[in-house]
């Protein structure tokens, strides 16, 4: 793919999009011999983590995409409310349950084999996510549907093992994983029926910390370690230096998953690109999975030097009851402003990198402008939703300096807020382990906020 007579690379890998377009071209497809439950590409099912939505699995599409697996053949999923209650048993508003999102899941695969007509299907959960999976194997009726699943820094053991909130579906000794851990006649802790898969840190997973640190309670011992997330009768694969996001949308992850579910290694982690992506994703209320109507959503082209405007809008919509922003015909070369404006909220300018292949998840939640940042001249955010920032192993800027709030040790922190002075319109540029966005600024005073957001 050229671009104004230069060669487009993807950021942090190098390769040309012509040339690995002419090595897709010949293997494409050459992997669909294998088949767990009969079928040649079983459905996979993307369970996403407590807070999160169906956008983080983005990347991790585009590589099932990438290696073969037909696209329509990948489901992420969107749970309603995906914050996990304070007390599993307790109504909470805005909340959901174990239960809760334990028949989500079940009535998403149904429909799923429904219309695949397949038999079986592969389950990838990340994180809360995991819990979801295990629960519908164990209880829902799963262990006959699910062929494989793979869990990525599910915190099988618990957050904390504790009489701190003993009802959390986070505690390691509550009611929900004490009868989910229960071990089996021969000590397994998984449920027979799957193949099971799980991946964790060596030592830089936030929730699997035997200090309380991450969850406000520095000193404290959780009685959970390091290897928290492996269970016991299922393949447990170290990832050594991966933070609790990235044990499940890092390209290793990826390649771990891949060998697990088909038997053999994938042709590349690199992503393919497509020479006309289609974008597409819904607006979220806050906190919530549920759409948003009455929505704005502008996009622009914009420069990859300074973030600058190149033209009109690509697309211009108000969202509908389904909170649709899309389609929009896109360029796999060209960053892009999505500038979204939803009544009662900031004006959002989200900034992000060329998209090389087409995504129906690139989801968006309005935001407001905290106390502190409404008397900034303009309020610039760097984040990361796929993984955490690690100053002992990134290469990070924002500005041109150490992006602020990003602590020393463990890997926990996955967005870094600049309050700028008043001033003129400028360019910000946000740096991550190859991957550039540059952003403009927007007065805070006129309630607008900036992010550049990164792919990888």
């Amino acid at each position: 793919m050229r671009a104004g007579g230069r060669t487009f690379t993807m950021p942090g890998f190098g390769w040309p999009l012509r040339l690995l377009a002419v090595l897709a071209a010949g293997s494409l497809g050459a992997c669909a011999s294998f088949g767990p439950g009969g079928d040649a590409w079983p459905p996979v099912v993307f369970v996403h983590g407590n807070g999160d939505s169906a956008a983080l699995w983005q990347t991790t599409l585009w590589r099932f995409e990438s290696n073969g697996w037909p696209r329509d053949r990948l489901h992420a999923i969107d749970f309603p409310y995906p914050l996990a209650r304070d007390d599993d048993g307790v109504a909470q508003a805005g909340r959901s349950s174990t239960a809760e999102q334990m028949r989500y899941l079940s009535e998403q695969v149904d429909r799923l084999l429904a219309r695949t007509g397949a038999r079986r299907v592969v389950l990838v959960g990340n994180s809360r996510g995991g819990y979801a999976i295990r629960n519908y194997v164990k209880n829902g009726g799963g262990a006959q549907r699910v062929a494989v699943a793979v869990l990525g820094a599910t915190p099988n053991h618990g957050i904390w093992a504790s009489e701190l909130r003993p009802g959390s579906e986070f505690n390691g000794r509550g009611p929900f994983l004490a009868a989910l851990n229960a071990p089996g006649p021969d000590g397994s802790e998984v449920t027979p029926g799957p193949r099971w898969m799980t991946l964790r840190s060596d030592d830089n997973d936030k929730y699997a910390q035997p200090d309380g640190r991450w969850i406000g309670a520095p000193g404290m011992a959780t009685h959970v370690g390091y290897d928290g997330p492996a269970l016991a009768g299922a393949r447990n694969v170290v990832l050594a230096g991966l933070d609790h996001r990235e044990l499940s949308f890092h390209a290793r992850a990826f390649e771990q998953a891949w060998r697990f579910v088909t038997g053999r290694p994938a042709a590349r982690s690199a992503i393919v690109a497509e020479p006309a992506p289609v974008l597409d994703g819904r607006i979220h209320q806050p906190d919530t999975n549920l759409p948003m109507a009455g929505v704005s959503v502008q996009v622009y082209e914009v420069s990859p030097q300074t973030g600058e405007r190149l033209g009109a809008p690509a697309l211009s919509r108000v969202t509908g009851p389904d909170g649709r922003w899309g389609p929009l015909p896109a360029r796999p070369d060209v960053p892009y402003e999505f500038v979204v404006s939803a009544p009662g909220y900031a004006v959002m300018h989200v900034y992000r990198s060329a998209f090389p292949r087409s995504s129906d998840v690139v989801h968006m939640r309005p935001v407001t402008l905290a106390e502190a940042e409404r008397g900034a001249g303009s309020v610039v955010t760097m984040s990361r939703p796929r993984g955490y920032f690690d100053l002992r192993r990134d290469r990070m800027s924002l500005d041109g300096a150490v992006p602020p709030g990003v602590p020393p040790g463990t890997a926990g922190v996955s967005a870094a807020t600049l309050l700028l002075p008043a001033g003129p319109a400028r360019t910000v540029v946000a740096q991550f382990n190859g991957e550039r966005i540059a952003v403009r600024t927007w007065p805070a005073s006129e309630n607008h906020v900036v992010y550049a957001e990164l792919h990888y």
